[in-house]
């Protein structure tokens, strides 16, 4: 089935956004779901989903370096992101933001101009542009490169910001390392801005809430802990029940222990996953290594590092995150599929049209087989693998 005219989905069971419904059809027509019904219509053509198969609203990821072989800094062409996003379709994700890692101002413009035209062209699931950096801190750099570091300074609000009314712009950047008002000048301007790679211990980020920052980037990973006076960034992030933070589940950016923490005191309703991919995601060649600004990148299963242990990104897509969470991150099946749709909608502002089964809805879907495996996904009622 890969046309928007009138069709149907049955499943034994539908996972609405917010409740697992038993034995339902999902009724698409012109890119919409039009019904959710227990009784499949007549004279629709019909998918029937294997026994044990959940349809669920498609993988929102926030965070999307690369796949397919195709790194967003290298290659931010029409055809670079297109690679990228097929390569996430095929793992369950009907929409994303491709991210930019710390980089310099002429390559912000460009990787920005490219998501413009991406979407412009049509691109399948491109809700717009992710930049993690430059504005970051030193202390807490991970695998960017501290040469490309800047300062905040006159312009840059406008340069960040400038993919417009084409797309979402979510901005990720450390409190400490930018002067006061900048929060609230991209905020103004239409972004969403994220706390990460942050050394404050608390200060800092709070003020940086008072200017309207929502979230954190990677949970746990690449900022400052929590100590027994000074609450740093995960203590803020876990403790603060209105901001988001989006989470790597796979098996090693995060312990499971601390994943069921932040489940525990965050809930489902404000954790996201991500997959924080890189390039090999998607990319069947046997040695899926790759150059990150001069620096080899090495994947060892699916845990990429550079040749100093560093972690370097995520080799996972949003199913495999699903699966982690459920089987040993403590959530739920319902709960892990929620942090992948509905809640990432949430945060990005589009839970009015994405993230749910309902009608009204766009018919962005993905069918998981018993075990988690992607059996299908469908943007726009479009089915893409």
């Amino acid at each position: 089935m890969g046309t928007r005219d009138h069709h149907a989905i049955a499943a034994e069971r539908v996972f609405d956004g917010e409740r697992m419904l038993g034995d339902r059809t999902v009724v698409l027509r012109g890119g919409h779901i039009i019904d959710v019904t227990a009784e499949p219509p007549k004279d629709v053509p019909l998918v029937r989903l294997p026994a044990g198969a959940v349809l669920a609203p498609g993988f929102i990821d926030c965070q999307v370096n690369g796949g397919g072989g195709v790194l967003l800094n290298d290659d931010s062409s029409v055809a670079g992101i297109a690679r990228i996003a097929a390569a996430h379709r095929r793992g369950g994700t009907t929409a994303l933001l491709p991210t930019l890692i710390t980089d310099t101002r002429p390559a912000i413009r460009a990787a920005i101009a490219g998501v413009a035209a991406a979407i412009q062209a049509g691109v399948p699931g491109i809700l717009g542009i992710h930049l993690e950096g430059p504005f970051l801190s030193p202390q807490r750099i991970g695998i960017h490169d501290p040469s490309r570091l800047a300062e905040f300074g006159p312009g840059d609000a406008e340069l960040l910001t400038s993919l417009g009314e084409h797309g979402l712009t979510l901005v990720t950047l450390a409190p400490e390392q930018v002067p006061a008002g900048a929060v609230a000048a991209l905020i103004a301007r239409g972004a969403r801005v994220c706390a990460g790679h942050t050394a404050d211990t608390g200060v800092a980020i709070r003020a940086a809430m008072a200017e309207g920052l929502t979230g954190f980037t990677h949970l746990f990973n690449a900022m400052s802990q929590i100590g027994p006076r000074e609450t740093g960034a995960v203590g803020v992030a876990l403790s603060e029940a209105e901001t988001f933070a989006g989470i790597i589940a796979d098996g090693h950016h995060v312990g499971d222990d601390q994943l069921r923490l932040a489940l525990r005191l965050k809930g489902s309703e404000r954790l996201m996953l991500v997959s924080d991919a890189m390039p090999p995601v998607g990319d069947t060649r046997a040695d899926a290594s790759f150059t990150l600004f001069g620096r080899r990148i090495v994947r060892t299963g699916d845990r990429l590092t550079g040749e100093d242990g560093t972690l370097a990104g995520a080799a996972i897509t949003m199913a495999e995150a699903v699966r982690h969470m459920s089987t040993r991150g403590g959530a739920s099946l319902a709960e892990a599929l929620a942090m992948a749709s509905l809640t990432p909608a949430r945060f990005l502002g589009l839970d009015t049209r994405l993230g749910r089964i309902v009608p009204g809805f766009a018919a962005d879907l993905v069918a998981l087989s018993a075990d988690r495996a992607v059996l299908g996904t469908w943007i726009g009622g479009e089915q893409a693998v």
